[in-house]
């Protein structure tokens, strides 16, 4: 796996050992990151890359000019891929790594009044608690879907894009708190 663009373009990422995670492959991650752009929704933002896996999906946003990525995980293996990679591309000071629940950091942080700009949610597939993760969502961020089903977003919600790649649904959208026009 690598990099696909940005100043990190073609640089190669350590993958978690086992079958806990599944990495999105490079072309999905090429289409969702070029949709992104097209939305001016990466240079400068706060990302969170929930689920993060590798943190292949956070770093892609780094090399394409994100500000910061926090990184929330849960894999002891998978924790330790994501710590590797950002120490070997230098994002150190760039990226937080949260060990931990998304669907918790997501509450938590929207407790504390912190925003993120673009939250990339890509969990294992079979995932179920939808609902609960897209509603601590930060109103007005960005949101990148990525599921082996279609999700369906809370109907505030502008959904920009969604497509599939094999058996892969990819949904763009912004987040827009109920009764409110995104």
């Amino acid at each position: 796996m690598r990099v696909v663009s940005g100043d990190l373009g073609g640089r190669k990422l350590v993958t978690p050992d086992g079958s806990d995670t599944r990495p999105t492959s490079d072309r999905v991650r090429e289409a969702m990151f070029n949709s992104l752009f097209s939305l001016d929704a990466i240079e400068g933002a706060r990302v969170l890359d929930a689920f993060a896996g590798s943190g292949a999906l956070g770093i892609e946003a780094l090399s394409r000019g994100a500000l910061h990525a926090t990184f929330v995980e849960t894999g002891r293996d998978a924790l330790a891929a994501l710590r590797e990679n950002l120490e070997t591309l230098q994002l150190s000071a760039q990226g937080r790594v949260v060990p931990g629940d998304a669907l918790v950091h997501l509450e938590r942080t929207a407790v504390e009044e912190r925003h993120y700009d673009l939250v990339l949610l890509d969990p294992p597939y079979g995932f179920d608690q939808w609902g609960e993760l897209l509603a601590a969502v930060p109103v007005g961020a960005r949101v990148v879907i990525e599921s082996d089903r279609e999700v369906v977003v809370p109907d505030s919600w502008e959904v920009h894009r969604r497509k599939r790649y094999g058996g892969t649904v990819v949904t763009l959208a912004t987040a827009s708190a109920q009764g409110e026009t995104p």
